[in-house]
């Protein structure tokens, strides 16, 4: 027995009766009132396979007994134990074979208290039931060790055998299990009835066994309204497939389900609501799987608020996309598609642009447009459905077709208020809602997109609302740049085109062929006006200035610049200064170009580099070439620009050795010349980096494929420049191309008289006998008396104010060229002669019977030179004698 003293108590706890007595009624009834047979067996067997009928298993496994762990045995008349239980050995580690035959009071109470155990199994024995927790201790297995301590409530019925004699069965309970099933038991209600989320469990066949009160409360009802239901009753049909499939699942594999989400309606309420459900299998005491636990919690909210930031998140997305995909191209109609690539299908699925018609067509006021009455022009389409129509209401409207809405439509309101409308959806129609969105850039509405959702799409709401209005809003102000843009571009061309020369040009001596071709925008920035540009100037004596350059830079700042260099190269031509003055003077204007001051400002800017606005320097390149059709040779000086091509007859293309010098508006540094002779026959080319350079080919690459077009020299011109802009046609597109090509024609040595005359009075006679000898020769004898007054006045004027020998020459061209010249550096001037003078009249009669006249410098001297046209020209002659009279 033990050696520690035990202590039978009755029983003062309410609760440890009850079970005690629920114990001992269930084991009442398992005996059916006898102490031995089959019946106490069948109750307390842990092999799961019941004795006897099979109606004595009352509980399947898995059942309380389980976790109670109830065991039992009896005791004979002589008060000695009869039957000992499986429960039993399990309980205070006797085997039955041990534990039959012993005397309980001896083997489990403490000495001290054996006295009164005998008493209580005497009442016992005599028919009293007794109740009662009795500290206990498990005999050793072995000698000198001390058995485990134990608390049991022992619950001890009087009955009688089967001879009658009174005996008593005992039912034990182990105190210390029954105190955590107790605590467990508290828990899980405490969790279970406490818990803020909707706490189900359900059994094997799929209903509902308990429920909490936070689900009651929210479907309704007290927690035992909810015990026999399925998740029918709860969702609809498809959801509540889905679940219960689900639920099997969980209870065949065991596998646990995380946040499913559920949908659903509440009892009293049409709004949709969301839960997150999790599912865990749940087991007996024995393992054995008893049903599913469903916890559940509402996030209806969750779910809304989620929405907000994925809708929140996809809207800035779109708007980064918006800002980086609209506005690449400043075309109009590319904007707009550039828009609806955006927009489409990620945000509506069909969508239009409509422009105003005279904006587009440059008007900054068209009629109409306060009131939303004016024309637009739909520039742009775009649908995700298939055979959609267009939007917009009414009569479909095809792309590029000018329309007008109503003036009581929302679309016409949209443009009359600058405010977004909703357009109702037609009846029967496929668009479900539709966004009439104005454009407004800088306050001024520029046109109106539309942005429609099929049926089946959810309807557009505020948030969608403000969306297309920064949509909308983006795209204007990029298409009102482009159409200022495309304004400006034009005005710009204009200009440009205006200051080239008009046609193919004439000149003495040369065969003329020339291209100007704008940057197109099939390069990948969009096409913009350039400072290209050529030239073809007539100078006297039967003289060609040819002139290609180009302003560095694009738009209508190059063109200006342009405009304003060509304009000056044509005024210092005609002081007839040598190619190297000009590039000189060019170079000064170029200067004074960006400085509000002129050419000093500008020189004083160049003192203080770091002052001086980079943004206002115009830089240019030019070639300034000046042709002799007499002597056949050509000046050329050169600023920062390409070198001439010369092709000679039977011979290969090659770029002539002119010193590239600086570009035109760097200054510091003098221009050089170089004279070439060219013979008959022979084509110059002059050109533009825009022919022969891309950012795809070096210039080397363009250079050399350029030399190498120019196979057929011999071929009209025409057709020369256009196999040079067919062969070259992959090596330009981003810049302007300008081309002049001439082939020499030099003047032939019979339409050319020259003469040498002494420095005497005599020469005055024989340079009016050579002019008449000549003319007579050409046929032109209504020249005579106008030329010989002429040429002996230029002579005369040799005489006195010149110096050296005096030459004499004509040419017969197109035009009669007279050309005196000496070694004296005094230019002639005209002046006004007075009544009473009896001379300074020459120059003036000069003025009053040539076509034109004047002097320039050469490197001996200077020249002094009348022109007169043929007598078949449009121009009639003037008599001298009249001319003459209006001297005085």
């Amino acid at each position: 027995m033990s050696e520690i003293p035990a202590k039978a108590t009755e029983s003062e706890d309410p609760s440890d009766g009850a079970r005690a007595e629920a114990a001992g009624d269930a084991a009442a009834d398992v005996t059916s009132g006898t102490a031995g047979g089959t019946g106490l067996s069948a109750f307390d067997g842990t092999d799961g396979t019941p004795h006897g009928d099979a109606m004595w298993q009352s509980s399947p496994p898995g059942s309380i007994y389980d976790y109670i762990k109830v065991a039992s045995f009896s005791i004979g008349p002589d008060g000695l134990v009869d039957q000992w239980s499986l429960r039993a050995e399990q309980l205070f580690g006797i085997p039955a074979e041990r534990a039959v035959g012993m005397d309980p009071i001896e083997a489990f109470i403490d000495p001290d208290l054996r006295e009164q155990g005998q008493r209580k199994m005497a009442e016992i024995l005599d028919g009293r039931e007794w109740t009662g927790v009795v500290p206990f201790r498990q005999p050793g297995a072995a000698a000198g060790e001390s058995g485990r301590e134990g608390l049991a409530e022992v619950y001890v019925m009087p009955t009688r055998t089967e001879e009658g004699e009174k005996a008593a069965v005992c039912i034990v309970v182990d105190v210390r299990t029954l105190r955590s099933i107790e605590t467990d038991l508290a828990a899980s209600q405490s969790i279970f009835g406490q818990s803020p989320f909707g706490f189900l469990l359900i059994d094997p066949d799929l209903r509902v066994r308990r429920v909490n009160e936070q689900f009651a409360n929210t479907f309704g009802g007290t927690p035992d309204d909810h015990r026999g239901r399925g998740v029918h009753d709860y969702l609809q049909r498809p959801e509540a497939e889905r679940v219960a499939a689900t639920l099997r699942r969980v209870l065949e594999t065991g596998n646990s389900i995380t946040d499913m989400h559920v949908t659903g309606f509440v009892p009293g309420s049409e709004d949709r609501r969301h839960w997150s459900i999790n599912l865990y299998r749940v087991h007996s005491g024995s393992g054995r799987p008893i049903g599913v636990a469903w916890l559940g919690t509402d996030i209806t909210s969750r779910r809304a608020a989620a929405r907000e930031a994925a809708a929140a998140r996809r809207n800035l997305a779109l708007l980064n996309e918006a800002g980086a995909r609209i506005g690449n191209s400043l075309d109009l109609e590319t904007t707009a598609r550039e828009l609806l690539d955006v927009v489409v299908p990620g945000f509506c699925d069909l969508a239009t642009v409509d422009l105003y018609q005279g904006l587009l067509a440059g008007d900054e006021t068209p009629p109409g447009l306060a009131d939303g009455s004016a024309e637009l022009r739909r520039v742009a389409f775009a649908s995700a459905v298939s055979d959609a129509p267009f939007v917009g209401g009414g009569a479909p409207v095809a792309v590029g077709a000018v329309h007008h809405y109503p003036f009581n439509s929302p679309c016409a309101d949209a443009l009359r208020t600058a405010r977004p409308q909703l357009v109702p959806a037609e009846e029967g129609g496929l668009v479900q809602s539709t966004l009439a969105v104005p454009m407004v850039a800088h306050d001024t509405v520029v046109g109106l997109a539309q942005f429609a959702r099929t049926k089946g799409s959810e309807p557009f709401g505020d948030r969608d609302r403000d969306l297309a209005v920064e949509l909308a809003a983006r795209a204007a102000v990029c298409i009102d740049n482009a159409r200022l843009y495309r304004r400006e571009h034009e005005r710009a061309l204009i200009l440009q085109r205006s200051l080239l020369p008009p046609g193919d040009p004439v000149a003495s001596g040369l065969d003329i062929a020339c291209r100007y071709l704008p940057g197109n925008s099939s390069a990948d920035r969009p096409s913009e006006v350039g400072g290209d540009w050529f030239d073809v100037i007539e100078l006297p004596g039967h003289r060609t200035a040819l002139v290609v350059g180009d302003v560095m830079g694009r738009g209508l700042r190059a063109a200006v610049a342009m405009g304003e260099l060509r304009s000056a190269v044509r005024t210092l031509a005609l002081l007839d200064l040598e190619p190297a003055e000009v590039l000189s003077a060019l170079d000064e204007i170029a200067r004074g170009l960006g400085a509000p001051g002129g050419v000093q400002q500008a020189t004083r800017a160049a003192r203080r580099p770091r002052e001086a606005d980079l943004s206002e320097v115009y830089l240019a390149t030019c070639v300034y070439a000046v042709y002799d059709s007499v002597t056949r040779r050509c000046t050329f000086a050169n600023a920062g620009h390409l070198p001439p091509v010369l092709v000679e007859p039977g011979e290969d293309a090659l770029m002539l050795d002119v010193p590239p010098g600086m570009p035109l508006g760097v200054g510091g540094e003098p221009f050089e010349e170089v004279e070439v002779e060219l013979p008959e026959g022979a084509l110059l080319a002059l050109y533009t980096d825009g022919l022969v350079e891309s950012r795809d080919h070096p210039l080397d690459e363009g250079l050399q494929a350029f030399v190498g077009a120019l196979t057929d020299p011999s071929a009209p011109l025409e057709d020369v420049c256009d196999q040079v802009l067919n062969t070259l046609d992959t090596h330009h597109g981003e810049d302007d191309i300008a081309l002049l090509m001439a082939r020499v024609q030099g003047l032939p040595a019979d339409s050319v008289g020259d003469w040498t005359l002494p420095r005497e009075p005599r020469s005055v006679g024989r340079a009016r006998e050579y002019a008449r000898g000549q003319l007579v020769s050409w046929d032109l004898e209504p020249l005579v008396d106008t030329t010989e007054l002429l040429v002996s006045e230029l002579v005369t004027n040799a005489l006195r104010y010149g110096e050296g020998e005096i030459r004499l020459r004509l040419l017969l061209d197109r035009t009669l060229v007279c050309e005196v010249w000496d070694s004296g550096l005094v230019q002639p001037r005209r002046r006004r002669a007075r009544d009473t003078d009896e001379g300074g009249r020459g120059l003036q009669l000069v003025g009053l019977l040539s076509a034109a006249w004047g002097s320039r410098r050469t490197p001996r001297g200077k020249t002094v030179w009348f022109e007169l046209p043929l007598p078949d020209g449009e121009t009639g002659l003037a008599d001298p004698a009249e001319a003459l009279l209006s001297l005085f």
